[in-house]
């Protein structure tokens, strides 16, 4: 009769507990704002976060003015990670227990994203990540609180691959930075390619280590070993110590090269008149976009900003606009229904619809795939497609093996 009655007591007392969290996720939303909570690398990755940050800005200034969310406004605190795992979780910690968020967003390095995701499962806190590309993020690692906005790595390397299988080069050689996204891009590259093409040979690696590239040793050993093509997962400062070592060597001379994020203005346009031309690369050509969606979204931001937008523009706005809906959706800031109005939710951008699928919580947000270009002393990508991000995904039956069980 005691056990029974203790087994009643506990089952009241967790129901209550239940009962007071909705009751608090419910006044909050009758409250007169909802608060989100962005965490990115701005002092670190200023080239793509100051556009990934002036995106989400005109988003957030766009949703308060037609309503915010149900009727309330929505408020973002932001805080930044400095490039740091551990700062980025103390941010989030923060976020959470004093500000009280209703969701996490942002981050840009795939081992950042990794660790506020690792948070946020053991909070069991919603959390939006933007940016960081590493497939664990969604698979391997993924978890019921995480959803991704970004096209991963796997999702990026197999519309490179459908263009790279094309080309006759049988050696490769393969540059990436040696951390979690350089590492994850390389191994899903060489997997679908090899798949694509059982008679190529992998012939060398080099990884620098992310913003201390010493290239001029990286393109000697590359070139000792003679490839036909070279993959290059660089970007940003490494990006143009790269190529302007390579250009100098003659690296890329008579050489195919295919570069993940290279076509993205934050790293082509620092190239300037060095940029090479002809690599095969994942990028943002807004200046050649021709839809309706685009074309509003590019008169808004410039005439904001009085500036062109970047691909992280693009991606600040979206993961804005998809917390508003999911918000909208849910009409809660309970985390569980938060995952409930997130799971296969569709949504417009300035790039066409995309949803959140429910098996891994990837988004259907695709990438343009084309080729970089040098006119008048600027680079430029051309012949550019978009792919939809839901055309180059893995079956279900592969996913779930890939997933922790939960």
């Amino acid at each position: 009769m005691q056990r029974s009655k203790r087994l009643l007591g506990l089952a009241l007392a967790i129901a209550f507990i239940g009962l007071a969290q909705s009751a608090r996720a419910q006044s909050e939303m009758k409250g007169g704002e909802i608060k989100i909570g962005e965490i990115n690398s701005y002092s670190l990755l200023p080239a793509f976060t100051e556009p990934y940050r002036k995106g989400w800005q005109l988003a957030l200034e766009q949703i308060n003015a037609a309503g915010g969310v149900n009727g309330k406004k929505l408020v973002v605190i932001s805080k930044d990670d400095g490039g740091k795992p551990a700062d980025a979780q103390t941010a989030a910690n923060e976020l959470v227990s004093s500000e009280n968020v209703a969701m996490l967003a942002g981050t840009f390095l795939s081992n950042i994203g990794l660790a506020v995701s690792d948070f946020a499962n053991q909070k069991k806190v919603f959390f939006l990540a933007a940016e960081p590309l590493t497939d664990a993020i969604t698979w391997s690692k993924g978890n019921r609180y995480t959803f991704r906005l970004r096209p991963s790595n796997y999702m990026q390397a197999a519309m490179l691959v459908e263009e790279a299988a094309k080309l006759p080069a049988k050696r490769w050689a393969t540059i990436a930075p040696n951390y979690e996204y350089g590492q994850s891009a390389v191994s899903v590259f060489k997997k679908l390619m090899s798949a694509r093409r059982p008679d190529i040979q992998w012939v060398e690696e080099q990884w620098p280590p992310q913003g201390k590239i010493d290239a001029g040793p990286v393109v000697q050993a590359v070139a000792a070993a003679n490839p036909d093509a070279i993959l290059n997962v660089t970007f940003g400062a490494d990006l143009v110590k790269l190529v302007r070592e390579g250009n100098t060597r003659g690296l890329f001379k008579d050489r195919a090269v295919v570069s993940f994020l290279t076509g993205e203005p934050e790293y082509l346009d620092p190239l300037k008149d060095e940029t090479p031309e002809g690599w095969i690369v994942t990028g943002y050509p807004w200046y050649s976009i021709k839809t309706p969606e685009h074309d509003a979204f590019l008169k808004a931001y410039q005439a904001k900003y009085n500036d062109y937008p970047r691909l992280g523009s693009i991606v600040g706005y979206v993961t804005m606009k998809a917390a508003a809906a999911i918000l909208a959706k849910a009409n809660s800031i309970d985390p569980e229904k938060l995952i409930a109005a997130a799971e296969g939710l569709s949504l417009s951008s300035p790039v066409g619809e995309i949803s959140f699928r429910k098996i891994d919580h990837q988004s259907t947000l695709g990438a343009f795939v084309g080729k970089t270009a040098l006119k008048d002393g600027k680079g430029l990508m051309v012949d550019s497609v978009y792919r939809k991000g839901s055309d180059y995904m893995p079956g279900d039956a592969e996913i779930a093996k890939m997933r922790p069980k939960e």
